[in-house]
């Protein structure tokens, strides 16, 4: 019988074990990168909402959640140190330019982006003299964040 009660306890241990380890894999798996695509949304306030950013970079304010759009003014090179980020220029109006980092380890990479091409977007504005950086482009994993997005030519990456 007390043979019996230890196999018991051995199996019991042992499903306990794999349920945990489990649920720690699901947890800190990333989220699977998505490129969707869906009718593009009817944004209320266009260009006008570029003055978040104006307003966030003659502040010096930074941690802003942004909406807008700009036109791509240089495509860099792709930042593979650390997290991996698609990394452009963006002109977003009134002389001011923005760095985008689009994390590609989180979100489709944008293909073939090119000069000139208009992108919309939303995501955190950080404020820096040359005008600023845009990032948390895509969802956040442990949606603990507003989820961002880039929009090129109606198609969504997140």
């Amino acid at each position: 019988m007390n043979k019996n009660k230890n196999i018991i306890i051995f199996i019991v241990a042992i499903l306990i074990g794999v349920f945990a380890y489990k649920s720690f894999q699901k947890i800190h798996q990333p989220q699977p990168k998505t490129n969707i695509v869906y009718q593009q949304p009817q944004n209320k306030q266009n260009v006008s909402e570029n003055q978040t950013i104006q307003q966030a970079y003659k502040n010096h304010q930074s941690n802003v959640i942004v909406e807008g759009e700009g036109v791509v003014k240089k495509v860099l090179r792709t930042d593979n140190e650390g997290s991996r980020h698609q990394k452009f220029i963006l002109d977003v109006g009134n002389k001011l330019t923005i760095l985008v980092a689009h994390n590609i380890d989180l979100a489709s990479e944008i293909p073939k982006l090119a000069v000139g091409e208009t992108v919309k977007f939303k995501g955190e504005y950080e404020y820096n003299e040359k005008g600023g950086v845009l990032h948390w482009t895509h969802k956040d994993p442990r949606q603990k964040h507003e989820d961002g997005w880039l929009n090129v030519a109606g198609t969504i990456y997140q």
